[in-house]
């Protein structure tokens, strides 16, 4: 088992004939079972042409309709990125996964409304996507970092994701699913929903969680943890010396209030039984520790 995706799951690419389409579907499609999951591409200008032998569809729908294509990665520019966000749930797809950066909030507002009560999860936007090591990589990590195995990991922050994945790679540990959930303000699965996933998984052993500063998320999750889970889980937060209301990097990584910190993020993991460790170096020496 994985998390969200396997080697069995179908994919279409919003975006494909774009430059950045074109070479992280080239990408994927490289990876693993790639050749078999990346299926469809959609864009409605160049319907009935095709990418590499990928068909092109003006729809989502349509994709889905002739391929069975169930999952979409969307690299569609941020003034239309919302709406191509949109068009996957309303064709009511599994999973949407939006690398995009740079969306509008106004536009992740209107479409975050849109998703409540919809079947359809999201990734992103603004985050590298998801990868299940050695089946499939849907997204713009590098693959080859990357091992099968039974470490879980979630992050906000792209680089940081691939930082703790070779930081468990050097400790003999491969992963069973890798998330980056994204870092800004208005996105689809946070930290909570990602952990929910690994703790009922039975391939994952153990979990790194990766924060930032801003927002909440990872103070809920670690509540929820503290009386549900099952597996060891270790974090780390990124922005111990952001200063207070200057937004770092992410849209989302600003503290206001005094709220976000990551001193504030790191003392509530503890006090509910999270180890943590506020050098990023030691990410993966530290999840080591903790396997029995």
């Amino acid at each position: 088992m994985s998390i969200l995706v396997n080697r069995n799951t179908r994919i279409m690419t919003q975006g494909i004939t774009g430059k950045t389409g074109q070479f992280h579907t080239r990408m994927c499609r490289d990876y693993a079972n790639g050749k078999d999951c990346f299926v469809a591409g959609v864009n409605p200008k160049r319907a009935g042409e095709d990418f590499e032998g990928i068909p092109v569809f003006a729809t989502v729908k349509e994709a889905k309709e002739a391929t069975g294509a169930t999952v979409s990665i969307i690299y569609v520019p941020p003034p239309f990125a919302a709406a191509a966000i949109d068009e996957a749930v309303d064709a009511e797809l599994d999973l949407v996964i939006c690398i995009t950066e740079g969306i509008p909030v106004r536009d992740m507002i209107r479409t975050s409304y849109r998703m409540r009560g919809r079947k359809t999860r999201l990734i992103g936007p603004n985050c590298p996507g998801i990868i299940t090591p050695d089946e499939i990589k849907i997204g713009i990590m590098p693959g080859y970092i990357h091992k099968k195995g039974r470490i879980g990991v979630v992050s906000r922050s792209g680089t940081l994701t691939y930082e703790a994945v070779a930081q468990l790679m050097e400790q003999g540990l491969g992963q069973s699913t890798c998330i980056g959930i994204g870092g800004d303000p208005v996105n689809g699965l946070r930290h909570l929903d990602v952990m929910k996933l690994f703790n009922d998984d039975d391939e994952t052993d153990a979990v790194l969680m990766v924060g930032e500063i801003g927002g909440s998320d990872e103070e809920d999750c670690a509540r929820w943890a503290r009386d549900n889970i099952k597996k060891p889980l270790v974090g780390f937060i990124a922005g111990v010396t952001a200063p207070q209301g200057k937004r770092m990097g992410h849209a989302g990584a600003v503290i206001s209030g005094g709220k976000g910190t990551a001193q504030e993020k790191l003392a509530v993991m503890e006090e509910c039984g999270i180890k943590v460790t506020r050098n990023p170096a030691e990410m993966g020496k530290l999840l080591k520790s903790v396997l029995r």
